[in-house]
């Protein structure tokens, strides 16, 4: 597929060095030094976390992502993670979830790498599908004790998908028993959506093996009790996952970085371990993933979660401190400039990933440095004027 660039180009009047570089001739905090992953170089340690905006129609990306995507390399983050992206129509978590699964969601998404590359960031994308916890309502349409499935006449699907049949929820549809056949279909898909993700200038991908959706459904024994191999024991349960990663580490450019999502714990005795975690780290070391995106939860209604501030850094710590040579993120209320330093400078992760903290203040790699005392390229359209007032 031939992608057309747009007519008129945006017009971006470029910072040297880009928004967020530090220019500092005094030592400069961890958060703002650079990262170097195969032969891409960060700017700084702040990554913004990945993000769903269920604001797609038929998976393409609009007006809204450019705006919304775009705002974040004005202000300098070191690398943006592009919202969970399906690979497969019914993989979508909802209706209005953005997807790869097809040529024609090539273009929208070109001319947002493109403006972000203009702008002086790096960015990624995150790749998954939704499993058994798709084919429900856009959040900000229901209140989360109300979601559930939805129907085809409320515009969702019955093709529902996942390695055993357990509903997430009550209220919420079964999934079908994935057979070999559809394991194979999504493996291939992830496969095709990768090579559409490097068609389109992606600097890095990340698989999606979080959250309760269909890869860490396949890695849990809450949600697989399936007899054949792909379930049952540890070795049998990570089987998908790490056919994905190498399928998809075939066809991803050896020189660009590829990213794994987990849910490090599910918080339930019975789950998902951070010793499974550790274990299934060192394999996917193995086969070609350079960052492991710690996160947690969101496979059992039973989970018990002790929310706090950086409540999930220990698990990057973790996973950092035995498996030494795979680098680790961060994520999950961190918000303060000395906070996200002290995870970098103490070794606890080598990225932060921010969410909503972004969205609350999309300065805030700006504010961060000025809180930490470096001095930090600003875009040339803003700093002229509000550099000092920050």
């Amino acid at each position: 597929m031939t992608i057309n660039q747009p007519e008129n180009s945006v017009f971006i009047q470029k910072a040297q060095p880009a928004p967020g570089s530090a220019t500092s001739k005094k030592e400069v905090p961890g958060l703002f030094q650079p990262l170097r992953i195969r032969s891409l170089t960060l700017k700084n340690r702040v990554v913004v976390s990945p993000m769903c905006m269920f604001s797609s129609e038929d998976g393409f990306m609009n007006d809204f992502h450019f705006v919304h995507i775009g705002q974040f390399a004005n202000y300098g983050v070191g690398l943006i993670l592009v919202e969970a992206t399906a690979v497969l129509p019914n993989g979508r978590i909802s209706p209005v979830c953005a997807g790869l699964w097809k040529d024609e969601h090539m273009e929208q998404m070109k001319r947002i790498v493109d403006y972000v590359h203009n702008a002086g960031s790096l960015i990624g994308i995150q790749i998954g599908h939704a499993g058994r916890k798709a084919s429900t309502p856009a959040p900000y349409t229901t209140d989360k004790a109300e979601r559930a499935t939805i129907s085809p006449e409320q515009g969702g699907w019955e093709d529902i998908w996942g390695p055993s049949p357990i509903k997430w929820n009550d209220g919420w549809a079964c999934p079908h028993e994935m057979t070999a056949e559809e394991i194979d279909t999504v493996k291939q898909a992830f496969v095709a959506s990768a090579i559409r993700a490097e068609k389109i200038g992606y600097d890095v991908l990340e698989i999606h093996g979080a959250h309760g959706y269909l890869i860490n459904q396949f890695l849990s024994p809450v949600s697989n009790q399936r007899n054949d191999q792909y379930g049952g024991s540890f070795e049998n349960r990570i089987r998908l996952p790490i056919e994905i990663v190498k399928a998809v580490r075939g066809v991803w450019p050896k020189e660009k970085p590829l990213f794994f999502r987990i849910s490090s714990v599910e918080w339930v005795p019975e789950g998902w371990s951070i010793e499974d975690t550790v274990e299934l780290s060192k394999q996917l070391l193995q086969f070609g993933v350079d960052l492991l995106d710690c996160s947690s939860g969101g496979n059992s209604v039973n989970q018990k979660v002790l929310i706090a501030p950086g409540y999930q850094v220990p698990f990057a710590q973790q996973v950092k401190s035995q498996v030494s040579s795979l680098l680790t993120g961060a994520v999950g209320l961190i918000t303060d400039a000395h906070q996200a330093n002290n995870i970098i400078e103490s070794k606890q992760a080598d990225i932060v990933l921010l969410g909503r903290e972004l969205l609350h203040n999309t300065s805030w790699t700006l504010k961060a440095a000025y809180d930490l005392g470096v001095d930090v390229s600003w875009p040339t359209q803003y700093g002229y004027c509000c550099k000092r007032r920050i």
